[in-house]
This record gives structure tokens, C-alpha cells and sequence, in this order.
């Protein structure tokens, strides 16, 4: 990940012009693997017994009645009311805190499902507000194999004429350098691609 702020100047000034977003979905494909959590009983497991169970990740309710019925078969009956989740997985890298409620788990897996490794690795960013890595997908750029790609698109959409003897001399690792100092953009390279944010 990068997202450096420096005063470095860009080939552009201070605001080079923003390409229009792609028209393919960004980062969607889900998981093949159930989102799922593990949640265990804290009477047995305070009394040094493991019992709980995986639950998958669709509704509320239904989370919550598997959680009933986990706690209506742990071996320490009279006590056996409280609950936290001591696993999880399909969240592709984002934090599952061990009280989290179902109202937020049911959020994170709907928001994991539709924006995959590149939206968990967004919302850790944002230490995990779920609303601030939403809204960071307003400016969302684009992916490419680099970040050079990228400064070479924008160089050629913005109408700056390059005369077919100089185009190869441009050098666009080092306007990709620029790019990255200015601090006016957010990376995340996922399964090979770079994916470029407008920094705010």
C-alpha cells in the first residue's frame, strides 16, 4: 500500500484531471469459501472446555438462533448465556472483533461479498469504519498492472500531444514516482494489480 503526502510537484500541478471511472465491476468476484464465524460458549470455555460453533454468515436471525442452539447443548447448562466469536473466516483480511455484534458481522459480510480482498484491505485502512471504506470507493480509479500504466493513461487522455520520435523517452516510472509522493493517490496491489483511489 502506498499514500505518501509530500509537497512534491506532479507532472500535472497540484490536481491532475481524474479519468472517468471503469465500467467493470471493481474487486466483486466473491469468495467460493462460506463467510463464516466461530462462536463459543464462555461458560465452557471459562471452565476450560471448548464447545461452539461455525455458523455462517446470511441473516441476523438466523445467526442468532444457531447461537441459541449452540448454547442449548454446552455442557455447562445453568450457565451457559454469554457468547463470543473466537474465529472466523471468508473475510478476506478484514478484523473480526470478538464482540462484534450480528448486526455489524451481517454488515462487514455483505460489504466483503460485493468488494472482496481490495474492499477488507480498504477497510483496515480505515481501521475499520465500514462507512469511510464505502465512501472510498467514489474514487476509485481503476486497476492496472502498474502504477505507470496508469500515469501513462492519464498522460494520453488529458489531450497532451507527444510526437510519435519522444513518446518512447517518456518516462513513466518516474511520473508513477511523482504520483506517489504527491500523495494524490491511495494503492493496494491485489492478486498482482495495482488498485488506485484519488487521495482526498
Amino acid at each position: 500500500m502506498t499514500f505518501c503526502q509530500t509537497e512534491s510537484q506532479t507532472p500535472f500541478d497540484h490536481e491532475p484531471p481524474r479519468l472517468p471511472p471503469p465500467d467493470s465491476d471493481i474487486a466483486r468476484t466473491p469468495d467460493p469459501d462460506p463467510i463464516r464465524i466461530y462462536v463459543a460458549c464462555l461458560a465452557a470455555y471459562n471452565n476450560g472446555i471448548l464447545h461452539g460453533a461455525w455458523i455462517e454468515v446470511t441473516d441476523e436471525d438466523t445467526i442468532w438462533q444457531a447461537v441459541q442452539s449452540m448454547l442449548a447443548a454446552s455442557p455447562i447448562e445453568e450457565d451457559a448465556e454469554e457468547w463470543a466469536i473466537h474465529d472466523y473466516e471468508g473475510f478476506e483480511g478484514a478484523e473480526v472483533g470478538e464482540y462484534y455484534s450480528f448486526e455489524n458481522i451481517v454488515e462487514l459480510a455483505d460489504y466483503i461479498r460485493e468488494r472482496g480482498e481490495l474492499g477488507a484491505k480498504l477497510l483496515n485502512y480505515y481501521g475499520g469504519n465500514i462507512e469511510d471504506a464505502k465512501a472510498r470507493f467514489e474514487d476509485y480509479a481503476g486497476e492496472y498492472d502498474s502504477l505507470a500504466d496508469y500515469a501513462r493513461e492519464l498522460t494520453e487522455q488529458t489531450g497532451e500531444t507527444i510526437p510519435q520520435r519522444l513518446a518512447p523517452y517518456i518516462d513513466y516510472e518516474a511520473m508513477a514516482h511523482d504520483f506517489e509522493q504527491s500523495g494524490d493517490f491511495l494503492t493496494f496491489e491485489v492478486g498482482g494489480s495495482v488498485h488506485i483511489f484519488w487521495a482526498h
